[in-house]
């Protein structure tokens, strides 16, 4: 356990993941404990903040303080707060994110975090897991991480959301098909270069990646199921289960996560604020 000015960190893992104590979200921090948080989150990919109660207006000023937000096109958001999502999961709204993925990598600057807050949780399961696309990268032979570097791949909004799909069908076609027209498929790195720390991480994820270029239809399925499968490792993974009042703020840069969907009947709401990140490049 470690110390930086007054926050106490709490690591999880070797590769990913801690816990950060002595911060209130619900005032407005310093700009000297924004560092310090900042810091945390590049070291440790994805940190987690116990015991707080925040409004919505609290989530999203605190979450702009990292960056200019992100306006989901189909999901529910907090009225009066747009930057803020609703994932409200329940028997008539079962979940959709319960695959591995990096968040909205259909747009050409992909978010560089995400800031997730309990606000109702089922009485036992629900748990979220995160993985280290750093420590998945580095556990690549060398020939296969020189291979990747070379390569880009498609992401598309509407490979993930579907017409008929849950999200889909509960925004309505009007909704649905406005959104599509406003995000194209964009193209990024396999191989994505941090922007803040230079680490090297692999930025292709089951959700939102159609196919990689330049290869043949087999190929792409094949080393896609390859590397869905490779970033799933427990040496790379992290998993948090939910408490009343659990934060979650996580580098969507590199990593990826996923909802455990175990819940069901039971309803699990809860609030989530997307901080804008840049375009994403590759650097030898």
């Amino acid at each position: 356990m470690t110390r930086s000015n007054v926050l106490e960190i709490e690591p999880l893992s070797p590769a990913i993941g801690a816990v950060l104590r002595g911060v209130n979200l619900a005032e407005r921090a310093s700009d000297d404990l924004v560092g310090d948080i900042r810091a945390a989150l590049l070291k440790h990919q994805v940190i987690f903040f116990e015991g707080q109660d925040f409004t919505p207006t609290q989530q999203r000023d605190f979450a702009a303080r990292f960056g200019d937000l992100h306006v989901h096109p189909l999901y529910d958001r907090d009225e009066g707060h747009p930057e803020i999502m609703i994932i409200d999961n329940h028997v008539d709204n079962p979940t959709d994110n319960n695959f591995w993925h990096t968040d909205v990598t259909f747009i050409d600057t992909p978010p560089m975090g995400s800031i997730l807050a309990a606000r109702q949780l089922p009485p036992v399961g629900g748990d979220t897991m995160w993985a280290s696309m750093t420590a998945a990268y580095n556990a690549l032979s060398k020939p296969m991480q020189t291979f990747l570097q070379g390569l880009e791949a498609v992401h598309d909004f509407a490979y993930a959301f579907t017409a008929d799909g849950i999200a889909g069908s509960q925004a309505g076609r009007e909704k649905y098909e406005k959104a599509v027209a406003a995000n194209p498929p964009v193209t990024h790195p396999v191989i994505r270069t941090h922007p803040e720390t230079g680490e090297p991480g692999i930025f292709v994820n089951s959700v939102f990646t159609r196919r990689i270029k330049g290869l043949r239809r087999e190929e792409s399925k094949a080393l896609m199921a390859f590397l869905n499968n490779h970033i799933q490792q427990p040496e790379f993974v992290v998993r948090w289960r939910w408490r009343p009042g659990d934060v979650a703020f996580w580098d969507n840069r590199n990593t990826q996560h996923r909802a455990v969907d175990d819940f069901l009947p039971h309803r699990r709401i809860m609030t989530r604020a997307t901080v804008l990140g840049d375009k994403p490049v590759f650097r030898a």
